[in-house]
């Protein structure tokens, strides 16, 4: 560890010579132009060359860079002050565009990477505690999807390095002397990352069987806690960005690298980034079982492959329900750390952004939702329950519309005169937050009823006291939606102040059905008689719906992502080192989302290509097997 820290100083130092030589050779340029007289647009410092030299003796000589340090240390205290020369312009490539797209790229395929090996263990755990080896096989299935993505991952982890240092180097380098070590723990955790998913997957069959199993789950494990490691640090470099912690307010280090990763946003943003990671990644999953199954004509295949869609989407769901809380939380610590940036977010240019999250977390839920009902038709109970479907869908839809219905519209002059105002008188209440609040709160509710069903419809209770437990569920149910639907009537008429409190009733009320009727059920189930559930008994139809899931997932989180980053407006770092760049402003929306659309399409073509990858590796020629 001394000498990780010891290497890092030495980077902390090349990076401060370096720009102490810049400032001061700052004058001394060459222009170098082609003979037809056109600029050939490279700009070289002469004494970037002594600084290059000057810098491979510093890193390589600690005394001389400690030295060096000390002697510079009083100059710059504070953060890089960039202008707009200092951002190096090569061949007209919109630098922004470049990074905006490669760190999005990168973080869809890290999402994935890092959720699917959390899927595997726990799958894999399930295959020793039920003695049923389609758990192993399955979790097998989901680490080759990984090792197929791994690699692409770490191809554009590297093109987002190289574009921000090329880039943006003065921003790279004060981010490195901020974080010093950690910089290079990261390097070191991504090489053990490597190392352990491979011994994890190439050692399945080793060490399948009897004690070795445990083995083989403590390589998982230790792989599991690499990979969250890895996202918690570099949340530590985003968030810090957004509420930068550790420095003065101009940029001086006053704190530890402990203190800077610790900043207000970092545990909002870890949680938030852990859920979605594990929805997003099953959402995945479950997009390449319905690429299987559509695939595949062997029924024995088709029914594997529905079971693992099933439980993709039950994977999907489970990080998607507490999600929006997560979001609550993290909104929640933007405005305490910064009122300007939660209204930029919820009052500003960002707000209308919001219906179309609306929108597109309604598609994830209407996807969701018909998913389940069309599994129903697995079991033959699953009649029973098919009446109750209109009603939820009823309600899944009336909360979609509550919730893309805007407060204040973009009327022309002879509109808002034709309306009364800017705001619908009847429509107008639906588009503030109480009625938004309870909107989602019964869609998350009536989604895990409709997953409920499908659970019961496959178990038939033998306990005495089941017909009782029926009946508090349903007191459950009955005795929450009310209290979600009161709380947000409250929110209308309580001051504005306590608006987002009111919110809180409706979280816990939310969290109280569920909990509680899985406990119920839980108990009540324990030893119930099994009805056989008809895996494979799915129409096409039903997979488009998975299909629909990672599609929308993937906007959301690069629509998300955009409104996070555009928080900080024109600043690298909030309040603390500008952005002095030509791009050093709020991209359009419209702008934004071709851009965002542009990449969501990109990546919908890697992930088939991976699904293919996978398929293709388990394809033998006709006759292999028999000449072998």
């Amino acid at each position: 560890m001394v000498g990780i820290y010891g290497g890092s100083r030495r980077l902390g130092c090349l990076f401060l010579l370096y720009r102490q030589i810049d400032h001061a050779g700052a004058g001394l340029t060459c222009r170098c132009r082609s003979d037809a007289g056109l600029g050939v647009g490279i700009t070289m410092r002469t004494a970037h060359i002594f600084t290059l030299f000057t810098a491979l003796i510093t890193f390589f000589t600690p005394e001389f860079a400690h030295a060096a340090s000390e002697a510079v240390a009083t100059v710059l205290e504070g953060a890089p002050k960039p202008s707009r020369m200092d951002y190096p312009v090569i061949a007209g490539i919109n630098a922004r565009t470049l990074a905006w797209s490669m760190a999005q790229m990168h973080l869809f395929l890290a999402a994935f990477v890092l959720a699917v090996p959390l899927f595997a263990i726990a799958t894999e755990f399930m295959s020793v505690v039920t003695d049923d080896d389609r758990f192993d096989n399955m979790a097998r299935e989901f680490m080759k999807i990984t090792m197929a993505a791994y690699s692409l991952t770490a191809l554009v982890g590297g093109g987002l390095l190289l574009s921000l240092l090329v880039f943006y180097p003065h921003l790279m380098g004060y981010m490195v002397k901020v974080f010093n070590g950690q910089v290079l723990i990261y390097a070191a955790l991504f090489g053990l990352e490597s190392v352990t998913l491979y011994i994890y997957f190439y050692s399945w069959d080793a060490l399948r069987r009897g004690n070795r199993k445990w083995y083989h789950m403590s390589i998982g494990l230790l792989l599991n806690t690499v990979g969250l490691t890895l996202m918690f640090v570099a949340n530590a470099w985003a968030s810090f960005m957004m509420s930068p912690a550790g420095i003065d307010p101009s940029g001086a280090i006053t704190g530890t690298v402990w203190e800077a990763t610790r900043n207000p946003l970092w545990n909002p943003l870890n949680l938030h980034r852990f859920l979605a990671n594990i929805a997003y990644g099953g959402a995945i999953v479950g997009g390449y079982a319905a690429y299987m199954f559509l695939a595949e004509k062997d029924p024995a295949k088709k029914e594997h492959y529905d079971w693992m869609g099933y439980t993709s989407n039950f994977i999907a769901i489970l990080g998607f329900l507490p999600l929006p809380f997560a979001g609550y939380w993290l909104m929640a610590e933007v405005y305490a750390y910064s009122q300007q940036m939660g209204i930029t977010a919820m009052g500003g240019i960002l707000a209308w952004l919001f219906i179309i999250q609306a929108v597109l977390i309604g598609t994830i839920m209407l996807a969701a939702n018909y998913y389940l009902w069309s599994g129903l038709m697995r079991t033959d109970r699953g009649a029973e329950y098919v009446k109750y479907v209109k009603y939820i869908a009823v309600v899944i839809v009336g909360g979609f519309l509550v919730w893309v219905t805007p407060h204040t519209l973009i009327l022309t002059t002879s509109e808002i005169q034709n309306l009364g105002g800017t705001h619908h008188k009847i429509l107008g209440p639906l588009g503030i937050m109480p009625a938004k609040n309870t909107a989602v709160n019964l869609m998350l509710v009536f989604t895990f009823l409709s997953f409920q069903m499908f659970y019961r419809s496959s178990r038939i209770p033998v306990v005495s006291w089941a017909k009782s437990a029926n009946m508090v569920v349903v007191a459950l149910y009955v005795v929450g939606i009310i209290n979600i639907v009161l709380a947000g009537i409250y929110g209308y008429i309580t001051p504005t102040v306590y608006k987002v409190g009111a919110s809180v009733p409706q979280v816990a009320t939310t969290l109280c059905i569920i909990i509680g009727s899985v406990v119920i059920d839980v108990f009540m189930l324990r030893g119930a008689k099994s009805e056989k559930v008809h895996w494979g008994r799915m129409t096409e139809r039903s997979q488009y719906a998975l299909f629909v899931l990672p599609v929308a997932f993937t906007w959301l989180m690069g629509l998300m992502g955009y409104i996070r980053s555009s928080l900080r407006t024109n600043w690298h770092i909030y309040t603390v080192m500008k952005d002095n760049s030509s791009e050093a402003y709020i991209p359009t929306l419209g702008d934004a989302g071709n851009t965002i659309t542009a990449i969501t399409l990109a990546f919908m073509a890697v992930m088939v290509f991976v699904f293919w990858l996978s398929r293709l590796g388990a394809t033998k020629q006709a006759g292999t097997e028999a000449s072998s």
